[in-house]
């Protein structure tokens, strides 16, 4: 994380811009106890989307729904989301829905659908190590989905989901190769939501003997993991942008994803091995 406040968010943004790096904007939080936190949420990320237009900026932001209020109000949400996606649309980005744990896809999906029906181009999270997920593909491709594709960080049991390295990996390359005819031919849009640099370069290779170019999709990694392959995949022709978080909540979330999945914690202690 660049830090907590919304400054802080700004000027690494600023920074990545210079480089050729245009960024998403997530702040921290998810579940509410109180519908009026939604509103608080919603008021946040449209100041964000004014501030960065008048820097020129043009931002990506990527809310979870139960952080606009999808435990309490479904409706309210819904008319949440509708607003940020008109508003960044207007600032020349893409609104984002965030994925959770797999007792929320149906009802996040749902929203998706609806809210893609009066703001097209909205984009969605899909995870690769749930078992569901090639119907959520097939159900999305039609829509002309803009998907952003990540392994899943959530414990979820193994009924539900891959649990093996090279499962999960099998499935995201599956997947995504499954989506490149679409998103080169611009009837989808593809975002690759992964920091295994091998594995996208897989799917690249895999692309390019379908004829499709790298562009085809964006590479879409966290702010401060792998930054220097952010920039060899920049230099490589590749399309990358990075997924800024930010905010005071970062403490317990960050502790309540390494505790609930003990690989997320020799991921994180990797990052400060020399590579």
């Amino acid at each position: 994380m660049p830090g907590e406040d919304m400054d802080d968010a700004l000027r690494a943004a600023g920074t990545l811009q210079g480089k050729g790096i245009p960024s998403i904007f997530t702040h921290l939080g998810e579940n509410l106890t109180d519908l009026s936190q939604a509103d608080e949420v919603a008021a946040h990320y449209h100041e964000l989307i004014h501030r960065f237009g008048r820097w020129g900026l043009h931002p990506d932001v990527s809310p979870k729904l139960t952080q606009l209020g999808l435990d309490l109000d479904p409706q309210a949400t819904f008319r949440h989301a509708v607003g940020l996606a008109q508003h960044t649309r207007e600032s020349g980005g893409r609104f984002w829905i965030d994925m959770e744990d797999s007792s929320y896809v149906d009802r996040t999906l749902d929203v998706y659908q609806r809210l893609l029906a009066v703001q097209p181009g909205v984009g969605i999270c899909i995870q690769a190590y749930l078992r569901r997920t090639p119907a959520d593909i097939e159900r999305l491709r039609p829509l002309g989905a803009s998907v952003r594709l990540v392994k899943g960080a959530y414990n979820e049991p193994a009924e539900r989901a891959y649990r093996s390295k090279s499962e999960v990996s099998r499935a995201y390359r599956d997947l995504s190769v499954g989506m490149l005819d679409d998103a080169a031919a611009g009837r989808m849009t593809l975002g690759l939501g992964t920091h295994d640099v091998e594995l996208v370069e897989e799917i690249a290779a895999a692309g390019a003997a379908r004829g499709h170019p790298k562009t085809a999709f964006e590479v879409q990694m966290l702010y401060g993991i792998r930054a220097d392959q952010q920039r060899r995949l920049r230099d490589a022709g590749y399309r990358v942008r990075v997924l800024i978080a930010y905010g005071d909540y970062w403490y317990p979330w960050y502790v309540r994803r390494l505790a609930e999945r003990p690989a997320n914690l020799w991921f994180a202690a990797r990052q400060f091995l020399p590579w």
